[in-house]
């Protein structure tokens, strides 16, 4: 079963313009992005999807393979979406173009997991929130999910919401907890797909509530498209502003090579 990655990627950003190229650890933010991508074990292909020239030889010059998309595009997927049109695969994994990975064993990891679960459609992870002010944060992405890992829904606000956190089980009671003392989930920017659902995701009109959060899942889950969501222990770090970049250096410099330890999906 062929899977490719693909890091969709433009230069126009209304918070951040040019962010793709900016220097983060010395390199620019989308070799950063693309040299853990390349180390992936089960992905047979790795590229670049932009319409920018600028990022197309900045990309270039590093060696990656990049081709540039033709056309206007809601969203990262919608972009992908053209990519699988001329690149044919089984599985697609989206890595988006501003989220920062500590180690690849994240992408094989979802791969794994993906492949396994047939029928699946659409996958994504998740991780336990490190820190109370990430529940505030709504540049951190929660999710909350059903018994089975499926998402119920995706929110820039703290959620679940916790009514009564003084009657919340000692357990609950955590460093994964927002300022209510409820346990909550950050959602982390790589998803997967086969290649039919992104065929029927780009035809899918923007729904209300993808409008109002600017979260593209949220067409899948306003359409019925289930998503698995699998936990990590891993994490990522989405830039989505110039005060980001600081924090990217830490993260990098956290994580260092070879300190990540192998996170496994549950």
């Amino acid at each position: 079963m062929k899977t490719v990655i693909v890091i969709p990627v433009r230069y126009a950003s209304s918070r951040f313009p040019g962010k793709p190229l900016v220097s983060i650890g010395g390199s620019p933010l989308i070799r950063q992005i693309w040299e853990r991508a390349r180390e992936s074990r089960l992905a047979e292909r790795l590229i670049v999807a932009t319409d920018d020239e600028r990022i197309r030889e900045a990309v270039a010059s590093f060696g990656a393979d990049v081709i540039m998309t033709q056309g206007e595009f809601r969203t990262g997927t919608d972009r992908l979406a053209w990519v699988a049109e001329q690149i044919v695969a089984d599985v697609y994994l989206n890595l988006q173009g501003d989220e920062l990975i500590q180690d690849s064993q994240i992408l094989d990891d979802l791969i794994a997991q993906f492949k396994a679960a047939q029928p699946l459609m659409m996958g994504t992870l998740k991780r336990a929130a490190s820190s109370p002010d990430e529940g505030k944060n709504p540049n951190v992405v929660k999710v909350v999910t059903d018994r089975e890992g499926y998402a119920l829904y995706f929110s820039r606000s703290p959620i679940p919401f916790h009514r009564n956190p003084d009657a919340a089980p000692k357990s609950d009671r955590s460093d994964r907890s927002d300022v209510s003392g409820a346990p909550f989930y950050k959602h982390l920017g790589i998803y997967i797909y086969r290649r039919d659902l992104l065929q029927q995701f780009t035809r899918l009109p923007t729904g209300s509530l993808e409008e109002h959060e600017k979260l593209e899942q949220l067409r899948a889950l306003e359409n019925g498209i289930r998503i698995k969501v699998w936990e990590t222990s891993q994490d990522s770090l989405r830039i989505d502003a110039p005060e980001d970049v600081k924090a990217a250096e830490r993260f990098l410099t956290n994580a260092g090579p070879g300190r990540v330890p192998r996170g496994v999906v549950k």
